[in-house]
């Protein structure tokens, strides 16, 4: 039995998206069908697209889907039929790292996500997705897939979210603001009186201002070259600002602005000369988080004798963590008021990505959400 769909399919490297029909299986053991309402736009996406990252073509992309399950497999006792799902990262479940509950670092981390197929189960190595005709397209892209209209996931990835959350906002938790706050809050987790300093306040960067003011740090440093964004930085948290673009040296005005070496500094920019200066920004037991995606190959360089003085040099990926508990946090601090991550979602038509890819790369747009077209009788 298989599914008929409406997906956005990249065909090959820099291609545009083309919308098609194709078909996916039911789910299998262990899995869930999600009809997808609506899905972040993040630049990872834009970024497998141009072969930064190495899913076979054709295939369909989309990480941060948001829906409600309409079939689940064998086996699949949670979530149910009905449920409105935020569909998380994939994992195995099984390898040591899992185990001791890391899943973001899930040891078939690189297969389950850019491998375009099934990456454990009875199905492994197998793609969901195919043309009307049979002819295979990638799928399972971080796991789901959701520039379409459906989405085959793993159950495990998916985390249940009360109905009257908005699915138009909630794609984004699955990875971008996850990634930002989860980088504060799971990695970071700074003290009482620190320092934080976020370059590049985009979707990720905002987030990982929003989270910072919900710990005891007490000084909060957003650096960018666009003044709306520093502005947005102020109002969601930022105590201080550093325009990058008209700085002569931003490590020191940043180094000024703490009275000395910062205690965390995260790159939320994937710029190999950005992620110099988080660096550079921190001092002795001093923490740089590496959080944007740089081309594959890319390298930085840090000064050793002053990064063997206990500086600590650490990625995260999305967030780090467990999705099931990251994401109702942030749900519930925002139905407190204190993460208010809405305000930064413009929904476009689903048959727009090129028009919400542009709208980000320009900045007039801090995170676009697709929406996909309501379901026919």
């Amino acid at each position: 039995m298989s599914i008929q769909i409406r997906a956005a399919v990249v065909e090959e490297v820099g291609a545009p998206f083309t919308y098609t029909d194709l078909e996916i299986d039911a789910p299998g053991p262990g899995e869930i069908l999600v009809r997808i309402v609506a899905s972040g736009v993040c630049h990872t996406d834009a970024n497998t697209r141009s072969g930064g990252m190495p899913l076979p073509l054709p295939g369909v992309l989309g990480h941060e889907g948001a829906g409600i399950v309409e079939a689940v497999g064998p086996g699949v006792m949670s979530p149910a039929v009905g449920d409105h799902v935020v569909l998380g990262w994939p994992f195995c479940g099984e390898c040591k790292h899992c185990l001791e509950g890391e899943p973001r670092y899930c040891l078939s981390i690189a297969p389950a996500l850019v491998s375009g197929v099934r990456f454990t189960g009875e199905s492994a190595g197998t793609s969901g997705y195919r043309r009307l005709d049979g002819s295979p397209v990638s799928g399972h892209f971080f796991g789901q897939s959701s520039f379409a209209t459906h989405s085959l996931a793993m159950a495990s990835q998916a985390v249940v979210i009360p109905d009257d959350v908005p699915l138009e906002i909630a794609g984004p938790l699955a990875c971008g603001i996850a990634t930002g706050a989860g980088a504060v809050l799971n990695t970071a987790r700074p003290q009482v009186g620190d320092s934080i300093v976020v370059f590049g306040v985009g979707a990720v960067g905002l987030a990982a201002i929003m989270a910072a003011r919900n710990t005891p740090a007490t000084t909060i440093v957003a650096v960018d070259v666009h003044d709306s964004r520093l502005e947005l930085a102020r109002r969601y948290g930022a105590t201080h600002v550093v325009n990058a673009g008209s700085t002569a040296d931003v490590v020191a005005a940043v180094q000024e602005i703490v009275g000395g070496t910062a205690d965390y500094a995260l790159d939320c920019t994937g710029v190999i000369k950005v992620v110099e200066q988080a660096i550079d920004a921190i001092g002795m037991l001093g923490t740089a988080i590496l959080i944007g995606g740089a081309p594959a190959g890319a390298s930085f360089t840090a000064d050793h004798f002053r990064t063997l003085f206990g500086k600590r040099i650490v990625g995260t990926l999305g967030g780090s963590g467990r999705s099931q508990r990251l994401v109702p946090a942030l749900l519930a601090l925002w139905r407190q008021g204190r993460f208010p991550f809405d305000e930064l979602v413009e929904t476009f038509d689903f048959e727009d990505i090129e028009g919400a890819l542009r709208a980000s790369h320009r900045g007039d747009v801090i995170k676009p959400v697709v929406k996909m077209p309501e379901p026919t009788a």
